[in-house]
């Protein structure tokens, strides 16, 4: 891959501590460094309690860290205010969980312009456009008007990519994004997801347990007790 400008997001020596009693702490994560580039696709792996979801976190700008450098497109966040940081949350990242965390009362395609309306406080006749779009994509363009409850698990879990991806985020965090659905709708997600980031560009970082998953990745980095254990590219890795 070759690179045009800094990464999209740059890690040097997190470390993340929590306070477990008056005079003592308990640290999470020990010196994670790593990068992720422009395009790529990839799997961060490790057992529970390992503190991919701590990192996940942070990396998302929902948890500060406790010490270290984290990079946005060459910008230092560490120094930011919480307006700050929410403004580059909704420029930079998309998000999808494992629970899909839709609103109920509204239509897929309602859900899938909430980015526009929290980024703007409207939702714009071309993002509205655009959301119909993106659900054409991952094929509910006949099921826009539904709402979750009459969406099978798999199917909701698709307009959650959509919602993640209406804005053209340039980097999507998907933490067990398949991790509640039965193994071929979980198949389907991930093709999915894949075939998003192939046409759109966009890159991931995804969260797994799943090793069958994290195998077709293209690169899988490993975290154990708060370390990166390995981060290695996989040259095999295929849809």
């Amino acid at each position: 891959m070759t690179r045009a400008g800094p990464p999209l997001i740059e890690l040097a020596d997190i470390r993340k501590s929590y306070n477990v009693g008056l005079a003592n702490e308990a640290e999470v994560l020990h010196g994670v460094s790593f990068a992720v580039e422009r395009g790529e696709f990839v799997a961060l792996i490790g057992p529970s309690g390992s503190g991919k979801s701590t990192l996940l976190n942070i990396v998302g700008l929902l948890e500060r860290l406790t010490a270290g450098s984290y990079r946005i497109q060459g910008e230092e966040t560490s120094g930011l205010d919480d307006a700050g940081l929410t403004l580059r949350r909704r420029a930079v990242l998309g998000f999808v969980f494992q629970f899909h965390h839709l609103l109920p009362a509204f239509s897929a395609l309602e859900n899938v312009t909430l980015p526009a309306l929290m980024r703007e406080g409207r939702v714009a006749a071309s993002q509205l456009e655009r959301a119909r779009a993106m659900l054409a994509a991952v094929g509910l363009g006949n099921d826009m008007h539904k709402r979750p409850g009459e969406l099978s698990g798999g199917m909701q879990q698709r307009v959650a990519i959509a919602r993640a991806l209406v804005l053209q985020p340039p980097l999507v965090l998907a933490d067990e994004p398949t991790g509640n659905l039965d193994r071929a709708s979980s198949d389907e997600v991930f093709v999915l997801m894949r075939r998003m980031h192939a046409e759109l560009h966009t890159s991931f970082l995804i969260v797994t347990h799943d090793p069958r998953l994290a195998a077709r990745c293209d690169r899988v980095i490993e975290l154990v007790d708060g370390r990166i254990e390995s981060d290695q590219q996989n040259i095999a890795a295929a849809c």
